[in-house]
């Protein structure tokens, strides 16, 4: 680990989410910069937080995703044409999981889309320049859209308990909530929507507050408090879970020089090549799907001491990935998973090195240790914690 007395600077210049300052009350120990807004990256121990996730119910500051909001009369052909997913069948009232991608088919974003109206979509963006994106395609598109940033943001509760806490909050009807649906409410005389993801592939809801700007701090307060029976507590982003899971962060296992392909998600419903309109980077992914690709995302097994928990540190740079006493590839996620009791990373690899199995060395402070490649997801690859029905009668 690098050793280092660095601080992060809390100043005017960087923008606060909605939730800044009631989070930074519970005591964060460690922020980073996340689309030009601080976010609280742990409060002290991750291993604990990764623990209270997995046993009761984590509340976690995720307002520096405010959405990128499409509307207007061709807001829905707009938005088809931003995302690479066939929205045909994507109901008011639903969200998707979706790649924005570049004219050579890498990697913009990987947002969850909603659909509030007809011509009504927000994205919830991760780490990149996505609004300007969005905002410079629709100035020559002909089209009639209006691309902005609204007063909303976001919290996550997360956690098996999460249910018991939000049915206290807004009722029995939040059971009816299936797995990537949201749903209107007020709370307390906030305008909020619920929508059942997350990203800890547990089971859990985020909360997106309007007018958020306001009510921020009385929200995080309401909940804290409604929590407390269900053993709620502050936390950041559990990287742990979410490496665990497979989940890709863009920045780490995913930018504009991966495609989707590479990373595994070059599956037909997630690139939807024959929707009317296409989409921006169509024709580089079909050139990409033909001729194939030189490298994979895969998980590894990674030998010797305990890596850490990737927020605490531990991972300043992606580690290297050797074969044949030659840097082939590299780790973009890597941490220790406390349940799994050893070392698990993600890494981009030379496509014949990609098969389980297959022996590698990682390269970690300098030295080198053995490293196997395996499958991904490591922990609950089918997601049965976060798809676990909830409904009335259903034992949720």
């Amino acid at each position: 680990m690098l050793e280092s007395s660095a601080r992060m600077l809390l100043y005017p210049r960087i923008r606060k989410s909605p939730f800044f300052y009631a989070a930074h009350a519970e005591g964060v120990a460690m922020y980073s910069v996340y689309n030009r807004m601080y976010i609280p990256r742990h409060y002290g121990d991750p291993v604990a937080e990764y623990w209270n996730l997995l046993n009761n119910v984590n509340l976690t500051d995720v307002g520096v995703q405010r959405p990128l909001e499409i509307t207007g009369p061709d807001a829905f052909t707009f938005t088809s044409f931003l995302v690479t997913r066939n929205l045909d069948n994507l109901e008011v009232g639903q969200c998707k999981y979706t790649f924005m991608t570049d004219q050579h088919g890498g990697i913009i974003n990987d947002p969850v889309l909603l659909r509030l109206d007809d011509n009504h979509f927000w994205l919830t963006l991760a780490d990149s320049d996505a609004l300007l994106w969005a905002r410079g395609l629709a100035v020559n598109s002909g089209l009639d859209v209006t691309i902005s940033e609204p007063d909303m943001g976001p919290v996550q509760v997360q956690g098996p308990r999460s249910l018991e806490l939000m049915v206290d909050l807004f009722g029995g009807s939040i059971r009816d909530i299936r797995y990537y649906f949201l749903r209107e409410y007020e709370l307390m005389g906030m305008r909020v929507l619920v929508s059942r993801t997350g990203y800890t592939a547990e089971l859990g809801y985020e909360i997106y507050l309007l007018d958020a700007t306001r009510n921020g701090t009385r929200l995080w307060q309401i909940i804290t408090e409604a929590g407390a029976p269900y053993g709620l507590a502050p936390g950041g982003v559990s990287h742990l879970r979410r490496i665990e899971a497979g989940i890709l962060s863009l920045g780490a296992d995913i930018d504009l020089s991966t495609n989707p392909y590479e990373v595994g998600m070059g599956y037909p419903w997630m690139l939807s090549m024959d929707k009317e309109g296409g989409f921006v980077g169509r024709e580089a992914l079909l050139r990409i799907a033909e001729r194939g690709v030189e490298r994979r995302l895969v998980g590894l097994h990674i030998d010797g001491d305990p890596l850490g928990s990737y927020t605490d540190g531990s991972m300043v740079d992606a580690f290297p990935v050797s074969h044949g006493g030659a840097v082939v590839g590299k780790v973009t996620s890597a941490c220790h998973s406390p349940r799994l009791e050893r070392n698990i990373g993600m890494a981009l690899v030379p496509v014949e090195l990609a098969d389980p199995g297959t022996s590698v060395q990682v390269i970690v402070d300098e030295l080198a240790r053995d490293a196997m490649v395996t499958p991904m997801p490591f922990v609950d690859p089918k997601k049965q914690a976060a798809r676990q029905p909830v409904g009335v009668g259903s034992g949720g």
